[in-house]
């Protein structure tokens, strides 16, 4: 019963993660962490490192899938990485020293209102308007967001996936696929970083549970991916703003009655 128990669940944690990541580019931390430490009973720090390791592989299919159809920006994608994991340190180094438990929810919240955002606004912006811009001004532009969103990940301890895709639509100026595409690519290496660390600082989590958040993580992103890439931008923006909505719903709803 506790195996089936521990199958059901991870299912459903690896089908939110995998959508939101495929949809998206939402870490899988923000869904797998809070259901499994929930319902299984997983020590948080565990949690995060099972997350993580999920979000590996999920986010790696999820930039393939992507950049196999031409909507991924590797060089401008590289330069953010870059500003992303050096800040995302800084961040983590100044969380100890201020009290961020105000903070909790930041990633949670920011999920459900980005959701609201593509329904009701879509991001409708073509590839020739997003490469219109400048290659310096777009190098800078990267930088300064890569700085923010590290900082903010580490401060905050999740939500790097959502700022990264609100910045890439909203300030960069990105089309929604080469957005979700860029963001992934980003976050392959950025939860590999980081589950390392966790890893290593914490020890092996539970195998089975890690295992089954894993590979159901990444079909469900997988999946996610391939019906992204093929449909229309109003089809896409409706069906990520319904996902991040819901999945930030129901994630608020664990934190406040777990």
């Amino acid at each position: 019963m506790e195996i089936f128990i521990t199958v059901v669940v991870t299912f459903f944690a690896g089908m939110g993660a995998g959508l939101g990541t495929g949809f998206a580019g939402m870490s899988a931390a923000a869904v797998i962490a809070p259901m499994i430490t929930t319902f299984l009973g997983v020590e948080p720090y565990q949690a995060v490192s099972i997350a993580l390791a999920s979000d590996v592989l999920a986010s790696a299919v999820s930039a393939y899938t992507y950049g196999k159809n031409k909507n991924l920006d590797i060089k401008n994608g590289l330069v953010m990485m870059i500003s992303v994991l050096v800040f995302t340190v800084v961040g983590s180094y100044v969380s100890k020293l201020l009290p961020s438990a105000t903070m909790g929810n930041f990633s949670v919240i920011m999920t459900f209102l980005l959701g609201i955002k593509f329904i009701v606004k879509p991001v409708m912006t073509t590839k020739e308007k997003m490469q219109s811009v400048s290659p310096k001004k777009r190098i800078v532009q990267s930088i300064v967001c890569g700085v923010l969103i590290g900082f903010i990940c580490g401060f905050v301890g999740a939500g790097g996936g959502m700022m990264m895709l609100m910045l890439l639509t909203s300030v960069l100026g990105y089309e929604l696929k080469t957005a979700v595409g860029t963001s992934v690519f980003i976050m392959t290496f950025t939860a590999l970083t980081g589950c390392i660390s966790h890893i290593s600082f914490g020890g092996m989590p539970d195998l089975l549970v890690l295992i089954l958040c894993v590979v159901f993580t990444l079909i469900w992103a997988r999946i996610a991916a391939v019906f992204a890439n093929k449909a229309t931008p109003k089809t896409l923006n409706r069906a990520t703003g319904i996902v991040l909505t819901v999945l930030g719903a129901v994630i608020f709803a664990f934190k406040i009655f777990a």
